[in-house]
């Protein structure tokens, strides 16, 4: 049997070696714990819950969903953006529901990308930007996020020849992994060479709300003109810990919108209806769940931090995200570290190679480990000796 060419593409994964060593652990009795995937260990707030109750009760939700999403789930998005950042948006042109933001991740690239067309990728970076590319015959081509320069890329220094061909530009602020953050004078600049080389622009945004001492992460819409060129992705996973609910949206030019609208009601008929009021009740409810969340997560984050010191391994304090970008001590390349504190003290972490070629030299820590277990890694770490 014969698969495409694009299945044959897909880099391999690179944590094979380290899942095997895990199942082996697992399998002699060994307690290993894990701080690697971003996924959220507190519940789902209550009232979210009762309303996907309620909502699940009716019989109109039991049918088919519109793909581009209720009305009333667009109006409590707009709603929301609004409030949240002083951004107008139209809900029946500027939003459309994803089903959870990778959705429109992994899609956008069919509005965007031709064969041959360059989409300009942040290294380090989620993978999923490289891969929709890639599923659609475009190319990536990879803007180091620099430790020096803050973790923003330099637009600058991309070469002429790659700037013509690239239809899209790709940024992630909070940034995943690296936690850093961006302001509106970044934003402007992006805005400035987008207009310059008519490059769309695509915001990745699901950690605007988990932000730390009182900081609050802008959106790239608010930027002057970037409704011009581009759109923001964001999703209820990481704000309501509700990963798993499969809950997200798309904001931004209308164009870009609709684009994304028409290859979406050709692939998937949208999110659960029951689902999408119980994501309405969350954007239009009381918010001091998440202040309880960051709250959590705060010291989670100032908990791990202290304890890295300790042991002499550097880490820049985040200002959000869910993650702490570590660097690894030099004798060490990520995995080979990775690998060392698996077998050591059963703790862990995610290789920063796993993001791209300028993630080596790093480690990435999630704080998304109930207390009790987090707190047990944390007593491993702090006993660990090279």
């Amino acid at each position: 049997m014969r698969t495409a060419k694009r299945i044959e593409k897909l880099p391999p994964y690179l944590f094979v070696g380290i899942s095997k060593k895990i199942a082996e652990k697992k399998a002699q009795g060994i307690d290993v714990i894990s701080l690697g995937i971003g996924d959220p260990d507190l519940p789902t707030p209550l009232h979210i819950i009762d309303r996907l109750c309620q909502a699940a009760r009716e019989p109109q939700n039991h049918r088919y969903p519109e793909s581009e999403g209720l009305p009333e789930f667009r109006q409590a998005v707009a709603a929301w953006y609004k409030k949240r950042f002083d951004v107008k948006l139209d809900p029946n042109k500027e939003v459309v529901s994803l089903i959870g933001a990778k959705d429109g991740v992994a899609h956008i690239s069919l509005c965007l990308i031709d064969p041959g067309d360059i989409a300009l990728v942040p290294d380090p970076g989620y993978p999923v930007y490289a891969t929709g590319t890639m599923f659609c015959g475009g190319e990536s081509y990879y803007i180091p996020l620099r430790e020096e320069a803050r973790f923003l890329p330099d637009l600058d220094s991309i070469p002429a020849k790659i700037v013509k061909k690239a239809r899209v530009l790709w940024i992630n602020y909070p940034n995943n992994p690296t936690g850093a953050v961006a302001e509106i004078d970044f934003f402007e600049k992006v805005v400035d060479f987008a207009k310059k080389h008519n490059v769309v622009v695509c915001h990745d945004a699901p950690y605007t709300e988990v932000a730390f001492d009182g900081y609050k992460p802008v959106s790239f819409l608010q930027a002057k003109g970037a409704m011009d060129v581009g759109i923001e992705f964001h999703s209820l996973s990481k704000t309501y810990n509700m990963t798993g609910w499969r809950v997200g949206m798309a904001v931004g030019n209308a164009e870009i919108i609709d684009a994304l609208k028409r290859i979406k009601s050709n692939i998937d008929s949208g999110i659960p209806q029951s689902i999408q009021h119980a994501a309405i009740e969350a954007l239009n409810g009381s918010q001091q769940c998440v202040a309880d969340n960051i709250a959590i997560y705060q010291r989670r984050r100032d908990k791990v931090l202290e304890t890295l010191s300790k042991i002499g391994i550097k880490a820049t304090k985040p200002k959000a995200s869910l993650y702490i970008w570590a660097k690894v001590p030099d004798e060490y390349s990520s995995i080979e570290f990775a690998t060392r504190w698996l077998d050591d003290i059963a703790v862990v972490v995610i290789p920063g190679i796993g993001y791209g070629r300028n993630g080596e030299g790093y480690i990435r820590i999630s704080l998304t480990v109930p207390d009790n277990r987090l707190d047990e890694a944390l007593s491993r770490i702090a006993l660990w000796h090279r």
